[in-house]
């Protein structure tokens, strides 16, 4: 029976996006054992995956984390982070490994130059070639999420309004040149004409109540409905209300990949990053929103704290005509 390591540290797209290599493996490689090497706050995303048989996690210290990968004696390691912390584990382990291409120096031409050498392959295919050495293929299959039951949100919990349908709207997103302004939110709910639930962190929670507070002034006048779910639900439950959602829009973050895995219609809204880095909502059907030849982006590869340019007209100026 050969047990498989895959390595992915974070974040929470990432590792959504690394399902596909997880079920293909299990269900391909007759008698596989598959473990899963992440950081403790992401455990819940892996922990309810049929397809893993154990998650190990990174709490303490690496040199702790090493030796209890080293007790299970695994047969092959597939590197889905490729940084220096997983090159140490793959040279602690000494186990045959492959890792996937980063596309570092295509990315830093296409960040710095503005060079296109960028291949259009998807992350996704990127993540399966790194284990095409134990013979396994892409399946059609597309993203995984599993919600456990404790976890689903009854629709009947939502204010009335929201129980017969709504648009899901993550609003959140790592860096704040990844998510559009707080005006242009509003803007594009308007657009929308029905019920929107807003969803993302405690740390947008804020947001959220300026965005509800904008629509409750106009009393319906709108056409739109705000409820503001930011902060008040874990990313599982999260996942349920984009679930259970007919259509989402968000920016190039992690709810934009759960609801590929649930085969959602997407809205993707893409500020100072591009969808040709290959991390566009994979398998289901999408619209992007973005500022096409704006000479300045993309400015990172990542994302910013602030616009370097100091305008931020990857996100003042996109264009909502398509909603």
């Amino acid at each position: 029976m050969p047990k498989i390591l895959i390595l992915r540290f974070s974040s929470i797209g990432d590792i959504v996006l690394t399902t596909p290599v997880i079920r293909c493996i299990k269900q391909q490689v007759p008698g596989a054992e598959v473990h899963f090497c992440t950081k403790q706050g992401f455990r819940t995303i892996l922990e309810n995956n049929p397809h893993i048989d154990k998650v190990h996690v990174l709490q303490g210290s690496l040199k702790e984390l090493v030796q209890e990968l080293q007790a299970e004696n695994f047969d092959y390691v597939v590197d889905l982070h490729n940084n220096l912390r997983t090159r140490v584990i793959k040279f602690r382990l000494g186990k045959p490994n492959k890792s996937f291409n980063k596309l570092n120096y295509e990315k830093w031409l296409m960040v710095n130059l503005k060079l296109s050498m960028l291949p259009d392959v998807h992350i996704v295919d990127r993540y399966l070639e790194a284990a095409s050495a134990l013979g396994v293929k892409d399946d059609g299959n597309g993203l995984d999420y599993f919600i456990p039951a404790k976890d689903e949100v009854a629709l009947e919990s939502l204010p009335e309004p929201f129980r017969q349908g709504y648009t899901a709207f993550a609003i959140g997103a790592q860096h704040f040149t990844k998510r559009l302004p707080t005006k242009r939110i509003v803007e594009l709910c308007e657009r929308l004409q029905r019920p929107v639930v807003l969803l993302g962190g405690k740390e947008d929670a804020a947001t959220g109540n300026e965005i509800a507070s904008y629509f409750d002034a106009a009393l319906g006048k709108a056409g739109t409905v705000i409820y503001n779910a930011c902060g008040q639900y874990n990313l599982n439950q999260s996942a349920s209300l984009v679930r259970q959602a007919e259509q989402v829009v968000s920016h190039d973050t992690g709810l934009m990949h759960i609801a590929a895995a649930f085969g959602k219609d997407i809205i993707s809204v893409w500020g100072n990053t591009i969808p040709e880095f290959g991390m566009y909502p994979y398998r289901t059907s999408y619209k992007v929103l973005e500022v096409k030849g704006l000479s300045c982006r993309p400015c990172s590869k990542i994302g910013y704290s602030k616009c370097p340019k100091g305008h931020f007209k990857c996100m003042w100026d996109i264009s909502f005509d398509a909603v």
